[in-house]
């Protein structure tokens, strides 16, 4: 889950399998380095959008924030989150359903535009978290450094944010082959530099349209191009962080994932964490009565419209036969 650009983009596309490449054995776990380029425009993307958090509270204090600013802000964080947590992670990763082409398509790009990373490396880095979690190959795991408290803490950073920084990227061949395969995921992935302009200045854009001023503009800009990406980013990411030590654990997952409720209306779903480490490709997360699941709502709707089919439905057997049993006092 990391926002990159183009060079970002993959510095191109990986180039689809041979037959000399398709033994899972002659893979290994990472394929390439970030270059500084790449590294620059993370710092850029991380920093960038964090400030201009820290300076929303001053900046809307009585001024500065309209209601034009409200509804492209709630418009973009919705489209791009369930671009994210429905498109990139339960879609493309898990294959939680099957889709038309053209929702394909749409969720594939809606994800792109959190500036989260182009698809392919997302849904890569993503994978081999599953394989790997909470164990040496994770790229984010926040045991990384031991249980110590000191461990912890610098486990906790490195899974929020620190890992975006590593030089050696997630093996797009040995994890998201069938995406390398896919010429409309890999058109997406060429173009992730401007779907990602787009995602940052198209709320300026419409902002500037709807009230014809570039005061409008701007505002538009600051708090749906840049608070927006920030909100998105550390919720996404706080999954990684914060979901893998803070919580409860309902259910065996062979791995140290929790689920998280105070993240769940913010994360659509996505912090029932614990539930979806104990069975991946289930296209619901909040599988327990009261969890609410928006990511899982907007796949039932998808499939009442007939828009997508083959839902992986969570079964209660499944689930039962992982729970964790109490102990009584």
């Amino acid at each position: 889950m990391t926002p990159t650009t183009a060079a970002a983009a993959e510095a191109a596309t990986p180039a689809p399998e041979t037959p000399d490449t398709k033994r899972a054995g002659q893979r290994p776990i990472t394929f390439g380095r970030k270059g500084n380029i790449e590294i620059a425009f993370l710092w850029f993307f991380v920093v960038v959008p964090f400030v201009a958090v820290i300076a929303a509270v001053p900046w809307a204090w009585g001024w500065g924030l309209t209601w034009v600013d409200v509804a492209l802000f709630a418009v973009f964080y919705v489209v791009t989150g369930f671009g994210v947590t429905v498109g990139f992670h339960r879609y493309l990763t898990h294959g939680a359903f099957k889709a038309k082409r053209w929702l394909r398509i749409a969720l594939t790009v809606a994800g792109t535009m959190s500036v989260e990373g182009a698809p392919i490396r997302w849904v890569a880095d993503h994978r081999r978290h599953h394989q790997y979690s909470d164990q040496e190959g994770d790229p984010h795991s926040p045991w990384r450094f031991g249980e110590s408290t000191k461990g912890l803490f610098k486990g906790l950073v490195w899974a929020h944010v620190g890992w975006l920084f590593e030089r050696d990227n997630s093996n797009a061949r040995r994890f998201a082959p069938d995406l390398i395969r896919d010429k409309d995921i890999r058109r997406i992935q060429q173009n992730f530099v401007p779907i990602m302009l787009f995602s940052l200045f198209g709320p300026a854009v419409i902002g500037g349209l709807v009230t014809w001023s570039w005061w409008g503009a701007l505002t538009a800009y600051f708090w749906a191009g840049l608070v927006r990406v920030a909100l998105v980013h550390h919720v996404t990411w706080a999954v990684n962080s914060v979901c893998h030590v803070v919580g409860e654990q309902p259910y065996r997952s062979n791995d140290k994932a929790h689920n998280f409720w105070p993240l769940a209306i913010l994360s659509f779903g996505e912090s029932w964490h614990n539930s979806h480490h104990a069975d991946p490709t289930c296209a619901r997360h909040g599988v327990d009565k009261g969890q609410i699941d928006t990511s899982a709502r907007l796949i039932w709707l998808f499939e009442k419209a007939g828009w997508v089919w083959d839902v992986r439905w969570p079964k209660r057997e499944r689930f039962e036969a992982r729970r964790v049993e109490k102990v009584a006092a």
